[in-house]
């Protein structure tokens, strides 16, 4: 149901704009977070964006503050993850995931989402 794309290779201090496409109803309803995964390290929260309830209100990670930007457009089912002045150790696999009725204590958390999707590798070369 989800579908992340917009990933790439990219230099220090680039851009680039991921997309995850969401399939099915209601999708005003559901908070969308991003995460990520470096190679041999943990998947990590990265920004969230709550559903109609919350607001639409976000939260991002505190390395990401002021470089990374996420939004929804609900006409489209689709949320972004802009993402500009892009360091090395912002290279990693990318993941969005969906969920209802996450409250804003807990949009860090992975459990709180019920769908994922496939990832998108982003790749910051110095």
């Amino acid at each position: 149901q989800l579908q992340a794309s917009g990933g790439g290779l990219v230099q220090d201090g680039g851009s680039l704009r991921l997309a995850c496409a969401f399939s099915g109803l209601s999708f005003s309803r559901y908070s969308v977070g991003w995460f990520r995964q470096a190679p041999g390290k943990e998947r990590t929260f990265v920004a969230a964006v709550r559903g109609s309830s919350g607001g639409y209100r976000t939260i991002y990670t505190d390395s990401v503050k002021g470089r990374l930007t996420i939004s929804r457009d609900n006409a489209k089912n689709t949320v972004y993850l802009q993402m500009n002045s892009l360091r090395p150790e912002d290279t990693a696999v990318y993941y969005c995931a969906a969920g209802s009725s996450v409250i804003q204590s807990n949009l860090a958390n992975q459990l709180a989402y019920a769908y994922w999707g496939q990832g998108t590798q982003v790749t910051v070369s110095s």
